[in-house]
């Protein structure tokens, strides 16, 4: 019997909350699509959340669901409900089918605006079957996750090294460690009394922070000063063309990307704050960020 079944762990997010599990010595059942090298605690299931009967050895036996995994970027509205509508109802049904009780879902800040675009309305959606369950679920919303081993921010850090970050249009974002955000994942399991609650996390900086301010930080985490111009938003569309025409299936920037980049207030919700007698961050940002891009210098990725 494991303690968990998770959901997305080879993914960013993922491996923060099997380090985190590790060091309180849980065992832990994860989902992956390949062939995973082993590792002390983890029993690893080979499949997605396309196949019914790798869900089901996921979930046999398992106190709790933790379900993070999700699709990022896809080529148009299907793919999003692919991976993270119907993902989600399938995962939701396989829990239910195994008698699991305890279900934690990790949506997205991007949820709250579902008619911006196909990303946020799929995480919209797949909030739905968690809500409709009637398991003992709780939802987190997190704000941008940064961290060793992020892809997404890199190319912020990069461009920092050459002393120019350019930014969306003006607004405010919160953001969240991902070891931070690791922690209270597992918190959330065995606090009952958040049964039935959404929750924004964020690193604890109240009204989150400008636009400008968090290209400026990440320029001090690599030592230079940074200017950090707003891209207008059909610049950033614009841009999203491009990198999608260059890069294909592997842009970063995409169209639907940045429709949810050009809005103005990604500040997570304080009404949604998760208690202070529950989870706390303890990382601040300024030195989690310096550290992250050591860690992006060690790797080579800086």
């Amino acid at each position: 019997m494991s303690d968990l079944a998770i959901t997305g762990g080879t993914g960013f997010v993922g491996q923060a909350v099997l380090e985190e599990a590790a060091q309180r010595g849980l065992a832990v059942r994860a989902l992956a699509r390949s062939e995973q090298a082993a590792r002390a605690g983890v029993d690893w299931v080979r499949g997605d959340l396309a196949n019914g009967a790798a869900l089901a050895r996921l979930v046999d036996g398992a106190g709790a669901v933790l379900h993070i995994a999700g699709v990022v970027n896809a080529a148009d509205r299907a793919g999003f409900h692919a991976g993270n509508v119907a993902g989600t109802a399938a995962l939701v049904a396989a829990a239910s089918g195994a008698g699991v009780r305890r279900l934690i879902a990790v949506s997205s800040l991007a949820a709250r605006e579902p008619d911006l675009s196909d990303y946020g309305w799929s995480k919209a959606e797949a909030e739905l079957p968690v809500r409709n369950s009637g398991l003992d679920w709780t939802i987190v919303r997190p704000p941008a996750v940064y961290g060793p081993r992020e892809r997404e921010i890199l190319d912020l850090f990069k461009a920092a090294r050459w002393g120019v970050v350019p930014m969306p249009p003006p607004g405010r974002a919160s953001i969240i460690h991902a070891e931070d955000l690791a922690r209270l994942l597992l918190d959330l399991v065995a606090a009952t009394e958040t049964v039935g609650a959404v929750y924004e996390p964020d690193d604890g900086r109240a009204g989150g922070w400008a636009h400008r301010e968090l290209a400026h930080a990440i320029g001090d985490a690599v030592g230079q000063k940074v200017w950090a111009p707003a891209t207008p938003r059909w610049a950033l569309k614009s841009a999203a063309h491009l990198d999608r025409m260059v890069r294909g299936a592997k842009a970063k920037l995409t169209p639907d990307r940045a429709s949810y980049m050009a809005h103005p207030d990604w500040v997570s919700d304080p009404a949604r704050a998760v208690p202070t007698s529950l989870w706390q961050p303890r990382i601040a940002t300024a030195q989690g960020l310096r550290d992250t891009a050591q860690w992006y210098r060690a790797a080579g990725w800086l």
